[in-house]
């Protein structure tokens, strides 16, 4: 039985994200509780979107996962019918040295600050 080979969406090449790009998508709440839940997976971990419940309806969901992956901060694959996730740390890391751990951090502090 032939097994199903992954489709990947449409993201950016490397050489093709833009740091306005990347810090627009993560100005958004939702979009940075994608990339925090995305980011404390195990290295290289995937993720099925609705493994992340989003206060939001499907649509708005698939538009921000939409927007990150424009943005190049994740990687989206379908396996089978499940749309799955990954956060670009690499890509990210290569071309904005330090910026998504900076980003995490701040986002971490502040919520800590608030609650």
């Amino acid at each position: 039985m032939p097994t199903a080979t992954a489709r990947t969406l449409d993201h950016p090449v490397r050489a093709e994200i833009r740091l306005e790009a990347v810090l627009h998508a993560l100005s958004d709440p939702v979009r940075l509780q994608v990339v925090r839940f995305l980011a404390g997976l195990a290295d290289g971990e995937e993720a099925a979107c609705s493994a992340l419940d989003l206060a939001v309806t499907k649509s708005t969901s698939t538009h921000h996962y939409r927007v990150l992956r424009e943005a190049g901060l994740i990687r989206q694959v379908y396996r089978g019918t499940a749309k799955m996730s990954v956060v670009r740390r690499e890509d990210l890391d290569a071309l904005f040295p330090g910026l998504l751990d900076t980003v995490l951090t701040a986002d971490a502090a502040q919520r800590r600050r608030l609650s």
